[in-house]
C-alpha cells in the first residue's frame, strides 16, 4: 500500500501571500488499485500526483508537511531518483521528459539508470513494445513522432521499470480513441494480473471512469473528496457524459459504463433524432469559401504525411479535423497556416471586405497570423511575458480590441486564474485557456485549433465550444483537430477524417460520427446512432431544453 498523510502544501502567491493548495489530503492506493484524480482545471490534480514521486515541491517550491509512506515506512525523506524504482511518473509533457534519441534508447534508460542486467532490459524493452502497440516505432526519432506516439513512449518508459505505482498526468489526453482504449485496457490488464497500482489524473472522465477502482476529487480548497466513483460522481462539478445524462435523468444508481446505461436506456421512449442542422451563415449567395486547399502533398524527408488532400472551409462552419495518432492532422494544420512547406498542391485563404484570397505561405509573418489563427499542440510556445495580464494587454493591443477583452475571454475558459501569475506557474489546462484567450481575441477570419481541449475541464470545454460557434456564427471559420469525440459532438458541423495523411471520410458530424464505432460519442451509443449529446436526449425526453 502508498499512503499520503495530511499532505499540506503551501507557496507563496504573486503577492506574496501565502496560498493553500493541499489541505490536510489523506488518501491510500492499495496493491492492484486504480485510483482516477479528478477536479476542475488549476485545483491542484498535477500537484497532488507530483508529491508521489518527490517533485513537489523539490522542483516547483513550497513548504510541504504530512507524509508519503510506502508499505508503512516512510519514503518521504527520498529523493526522486531514489523513488524511481517505487514510483513511475509521466507528466502532462510527455517530451520534457525523453532523455535519448529513438524510441527503444528510451525504453530501455531507465532501466540501465537502475542497474538491470542486459537480457533483463532486452527482454522487458520487447515486452512494453508489444503491450503498447509500437513495435513498428522502435527505430523512430522521438522528435519524429506524434504527440500521441510520444505520450505512449513515455507511459513505456516508465512500464519497463516495474514500479509499484504508476502515477500518469492525462495520460490518455494526446491519444486518439482506440489507442486510449488500448492503453488503458494494458494498464487494466496490469492492475489485475500482476498487482500494479496506477493513480492516473484524467479530464476525459469517459475515458477512465469504468476502469476506476476509486475516485479521489479535487473540491477546490485543498481538500479532496474519496470513495466509491458513482457516489463522488453524483454532486461532482465535473462528469462524464454518461453520468449528467444519469443525473439530469434521475438514475439511481449513476451508470458509468456505457452497457449501464445502454440497460437503463431502454425505457426512455425517444422520436427520431434531429436531422443534421442547416450552416450557420444563411440568405443571398454561397459566400466565398475561407480556405481552399487542392492535391496538397506535405513530406518530412521520404515520409509523406499529408497526401493529395482536397480541402474546403466554407465560412460560418465548424469543422473537425480527426484520425488516429500520426495520420497527419497536425502536419495539415501547420500546411493550412503557411509554415509548412508544401510539396505539392494549392492553397487560398478567402479575403476579407476588398482583399483577394491569397496563400498564406506567401504572406509576411504578420499578415499571416492576422488573417489564419493557430494554436498549435505546443500551446505555451506562444506565451512569453511575465504575467498573464501583461499576456492579455498585449493580445488586446495586437488584435485593436477593448482593455481586457483577453482576460474576459480567459475568465470564461478558466475562472480563478490570478492576473499576476507567470504563465509558466499555470497549470497545463489554464495555460491552453490562456493561449485560446490571446489568439481568439483576435478573430481571424480563420481559426486552426490543434487539440485545444487538453487540460480542460467540461465547463471550459462548454465555454470554448460557445465561443466557436460565436465565432462561426458570424462568419468567420474554424478548424478544429481533436480527438476528443464528446467535444466534437458538441460544436462542430462537418467532420473530416484522416488516415495515413488522406481523407478517408467526410461529411455532416452527424453522419460522421454515426458511421464511426470509435468515433462515435458516449450518447450515440446509448440511445442510438445520430443522438450527439445529453441535452438532445434529455429534451427529446421531455425533461428539459436543448
Amino acid at each position: 500500500m502508498i499512503e499520503l498523510r495530511g499532505v499540506h502544501l503551501v507557496h507563496e502567491g504573486p503577492d506574496g501571500e501565502p496560498v493553500t493548495v493541499l489541505d490536510g489530503v489523506d488518501l491510500s492506493v492499495d496493491e492492484g488499485e486504480l485510483v482516477v484524480v479528478a477536479g476542475r482545471t488549476g485545483v491542484g490534480k498535477s500537484t497532488l500526483l507530483g508529491v508521489l514521486p518527490g517533485l513537489v515541491p523539490r522542483f516547483t517550491g513550497g513548504v510541504l508537511r504530512g507524509d508519503v509512506l510506502v508499505d508503512g515506512e516512510s519514503v518521504m525523506h527520498l529523493p526522486p531518483r531514489e523513488r524511481a524504482h517505487l514510483v513511475g511518473y509521466v507528466g502532462q509533457d510527455p517530451v520534457a521528459g525523453f532523455v535519448t534519441d529513438t524510441v527503444e534508447e528510451e525504453l530501455a534508460y531507465g532501466m540501465e539508470q537502475l542497474g538491470l542486467p542486459p537480457a533483463t532490459m532486452r527482454r522487458r524493452v520487447e515486452e512494453t513494445l508489444d503491450l503498447l502497440g509500437i513495435a513498428d516505432l522502435r527505430a523512430r526519432d522521438l522528435r519524429s513522432l506524434s504527440g500521441g506516439q510520444q505520450q505512449r513512449v513515455a507511459i513505456g518508459s516508465v512500464l519497463a521499470v516495474h514500479p509499484r505505482l504508476l502515477v500518469l498526468d492525462e495520460p490518455t489526453s494526446a491519444l486518439d480513441p482506440t489507442a486510449a482504449e488500448e492503453v488503458l485496457a494494458s494498464l487494466t490488464r496490469l492492475v489485475h494480473d500482476v498487482g500494479l497500482s496506477v493513480l492516473l489524473a484524467e479530464h476525459r472522465l469517459e475515458r477512465v471512469v469504468p476502469f476506476a477502482d476509486t475516485l479521489c476529487l479535487l473540491t477546490g480548497d485543498g481538500g479532496v473528496v474519496v470513495g466509491e466513483p458513482a457516489d463522488v460522481l453524483r454532486t461532482a462539478p465535473v462528469a462524464p457524459p454518461i453520468v449528467e445524462l444519469g443525473r439530469r435523468l434521475d438514475w439511481h444508481p449513476l451508470p458509468l459504463t456505457v452497457r449501464e446505461a445502454r440497460r437503463r436506456a431502454r425505457s426512455l421512449v425517444l422520436p427520431e433524432p434531429p436531422a443534421t442542422p442547416p450552416a450557420r451563415s444563411s440568405g443571398g449567395t454561397a459566400p466565398a469559401p475561407a480556405l481552399e486547399a487542392r492535391g496538397l502533398v506535405v513530406a518530412h524527408g521520404r515520409h509523406v504525411a499529408v497526401r493529395e488532400v482536397d480541402l474546403t472551409l466554407p465560412v460560418g462552419t465548424v469543422t473537425a479535423l480527426m484520425g488516429r495518432n500520426g495520420s497527419g492532422k497536425s502536419t495539415l494544420l501547420w500546411a493550412l497556416q503557411g509554415s509548412r512547406a508544401r510539396y505539392a498542391g494549392t492553397l487560398a485563404v478567402g479575403g476579407t471586405g476588398a482583399e483577394a484570397p491569397v496563400d498564406p505561405a506567401r504572406l509576411a509573418p504578420g499578415e499571416r497570423v492576422r488573417r489564419v489563427g493557430l494554436v498549435p499542440q505546443t500551446a505555451a510556445d506562444l506565451l512569453y511575458l511575465e504575467t498573464v495580464a501583461d499576456e492579455c494587454a498585449a493580445a488586446d493591443t495586437g488584435a485593436g480590441r477593448s482593455e481586457g477583452s483577453s482576460a474576459r475571454l480567459l475568465a470564461d475558459l478558466a475562472p480563478g486564474i490570478d492576473p499576476a501569475q507567470h504563465p509558466r506557474d499555470l497549470s497545463e489546462g489554464q495555460r491552453l485557456a490562456l493561449v485560446l484567450a490571446v489568439v481568439l481575441v483576435a478573430e481571424p477570419p480563420l481559426v486552426l485549433l490543434d487539440e485545444p481541449t487538453r487540460g480542460l475541464d467540461y465547463p471550459a470545454k462548454e465555454a470554448l465550444a460557445a465561443v466557436l460557434g460565436d465565432l462561426a456564427g458570424r462568419g468567420h471559420a474554424v478548424l478544429v483537430a481533436s480527438h476528443d469525440v464528446e467535444f466534437v459532438a458538441r460544436v462542430a458541423d462537418r467532420v473530416v477524417v484522416l488516415a495515413e495523411g488522406e481523407v478517408v471520410s467526410a461529411g455532416p458530424v452527424r453522419d460522421v460520427l454515426a458511421e464511426s464505432p470509435s468515433f462515435a460519442p458516449q450518447v450515440a451509443k446509448i440511445a442510438g446512432p445520430r443522438w450527439l449529446t445529453v441535452d438532445e436526449v434529455v429534451a427529446a425526453a421531455g425533461r428539459g431544453t436543448p
